[in-house]
This record gives C-alpha cells, sequence and structure tokens, in this order.
C-alpha cells in the first residue's frame, strides 16, 4: 500500500493512494471521528506512526470497505513531505559499494551516521533553494527507512518488524560545508535539503530481498544508477546499530545512504544550478521530483532593496 501525506488547509493530511480503474491515480483521505463529534477529522502520518499496529491492519479495512465517491483525483490534492514531520531524521555515509569505489574510500567496518535536520524536509515538486553560503550543493538519491514500532537493542531477528515502510530521501548536501569539519550535519541542513517522498510503501509490499533500482536524474540525464543490492549494511544492520544506542521511534526517518554518481567526484565537478531539475527515482516507491531555485532573499535584503527603490 501507499500512503501519502496532502495538504489540507495548511495540515499534512495522510491519505492511500492508488492507481485507479480509470487508469488516474486516486486518494483516500483518511480521518477519524473524535468519541464526542460527529466531525470527521483530518489524520496525519503522525499519527498513523504512533500507533501502526493498529493502523496497518485498519488501512485495509478502510481500502475494502469504500465507496467509489470516497476517493478523489490524486491531481486535486497537493502533495507535502510522505513524512513531513520525522522524530528524528537519521543518515548513513558511504553505504554503497559502487559510491566508496568512486570515492576512493576504504569500506567502513561500522555504519557512518550524523543527522539531517528534520526542519530541512521539503515534499514533492517543491524547491531547493540554494543557500548564498555554498557554491557546491550536490544531490544524493536515498532509500530511507520509517519507524513504525518502538524498538531497543533489536536483534537481526526483530530488527524488520519495526518497520513501517519505506520512502525516498534527497540528501541535498553542501559539499564545500561538508570539508570544514568532519562533523556533516550543517552541510546537510540548509532549508529545502530534505525532500522526501512522493509516497510511504508499506513494508509488506517492498520487498528488498532482490534488490530495488536506485536511480537519480539531473535535467533529464541519468547521473546515479544502482540498486540496493550495492548496500554495505542492509536495512536490518542499520536498525540493530542505531537502537544499540538509542531507541528508534515511531516517525524517525533513516535514509540508508547514496549509491555512486554524484556530483562532486565527477571531472568536472557537477552541482546543483538554478533551474535543475532533479528527479529521485527508486523502484516500487516512485520519482521525488525537485526544482533547484536561488535562495530567497534575507528580511535585510528586502529591507535594503525597498528602501533604495
Amino acid at each position: 500500500m501507499k500512503l501519502v501525506s496532502i495538504d489540507h488547509s495548511g495540515f499534512p493530511a495522510a491519505a492511500i493512494l492508488r492507481h485507479g480503474e480509470d487508469g488516474t491515480d486516486e486518494l483516500l483521505p483518511l480521518h477519524i471521528s473524535p468519541a464526542d463529534s460527529d466531525d470527521l477529522v483530518p489524520i496525519s502520518m503522525r499519527d498513523l506512526l504512533d500507533d501502526w499496529e493498529h493502523w496497518k491492519d485498519e488501512l485495509q479495512r478502510r481500502v475494502a470497505t469504500s465507496t467509489p465517491d470516497a476517493w478523489v483525483p490524486a491531481s486535486s490534492r497537493a502533495l507535502v513531505a510522505a513524512v513531513p514531520e520525522p522524530r528524528t531524521f537519521v543518515c548513513v555515509g558511504l553505504n554503497y559499494h559502487d559510491h566508496a569505489e568512486e570515492t576512493g574510500a576504504e569500506l567502513p567496518v561500522a555504519p557512518i551516521v550524523f543527522a539531517k535536520h528534520p526542519a530541512s524536509v521539503v515534499g514533492p515538486d517543491a524547491d531547493i533553494p540554494l543557500p548564498p553560503e555554498s557554491d557546491e550543493v550536490d544531490y544524493e538519491v536515498e532509500l530511507a527507512v520509517v519507524i513504525g514500532k518502538r524498538v531497543h537493542r533489536a536483534t537481526r531477528e526483530d530488527a524488520l518488524d519495526a518497520v513501517a515502510g519505506y520512502t525516498i530521501v534527497n540528501d541535498v548536501s553542501a559539499r564545500d560545508w561538508q570539508r570544514r569539519t568532519s562533523q556533516w550535519m550543517t552541510s546537510k541542513s540548509f532549508p529545502g535539503f530534505g525532500p522526501v517522498g512522493p509516497a510511504l510503501v508499506t513494508a509488506d509490499e517492498f520487498d528488498l530481498a532482490s534488490g530495488r533500482r536506485v536511480q537519480l536524474r539531473l535535467n533529464g540525464e541519468t547521473m546515479q544508477d544502482s540498486t540496493t543490492d550495492q548496500l554495505i549494511f542492509g536495512v536490518a544492520d542499520l536498525i540493530v546499530h542505531l537502537s544499540s544506542v538509542w531507541p528508534l521511534e515511531p516517525g524517525d526517518l533513516i535514509a540508508t545512504g547514496t549509491p555512486g554518481g554524484v556530483g562532486f567526484t565527477r571531472e568536472p565537478a557537477v552541482f546543483l544550478a538554478p533551474g535543475d531539475v532533479v528527479e529521485a527515482e527508486i523502484e516500487g516507491i516512485g520519482t521525488l521530483r525537485n526544482t533547484v531555485v536561488a535562495a530567497p532573499a534575507t528580511q535585510q535584503q528586502q529591507f535594503e532593496t525597498t528602501r533604495s527603490a
């Protein structure tokens, strides 16, 4: 099943996405009815994930009992980030064999873990603003794990039980900032540097055993093209490792690393520029599309421009 978050008058409401019988995509918005009211109240992806043991079965029931008029055209709603408010946004560096090879780095003996600020999260079709502080902004398509069950010190046997589903992350990175220190969070956390979506595919419908194709296109040109078979540390490995340090909670997002083909390793290097269209695609999930724009003027710049006019 595919789940999305849609803009409901500014609220990130959860909905089920499916391909309709007429060949177009359609949505089933999800609501609850409070005990003291007959009104229907939209619920968020966070609401679903906080009670995932209930909702993973309830979602199936909602689809089975839905009437045709309950579904609306997907084109009638704007998508926001599939997981718009992750509790934590954890990333893993150097986790594809082909990416390690292109950088000339030795394979890590343990996952390289860093954080991305949740404030960087944006959704499908949102802009990626280029910050004036960086001249070397790069793309990174990544498979992301969405946690739906609290887990601490997981074993390999129960690690995957904590997974609600999977989505796509573009781990946009300011490479010049990344080289400044050994800590990468600042280089990864500018506004718009965390596109997430377009959908969350539930774990029961996303089998990683056979490998999934992972691609990124820049202005239509394929820049990254690999499969999840290239992962150095798999999903279960990452959950075991991370949960050995802190409890993973529902709503946590784990970006599992990027394959080869990133911009800074190319000759000459390729960095994002205003007007670029970036499409991150993973087989079985969809395509996360964003446009690169120049950073908006600061409030001070706007004031000075207005005063001089």
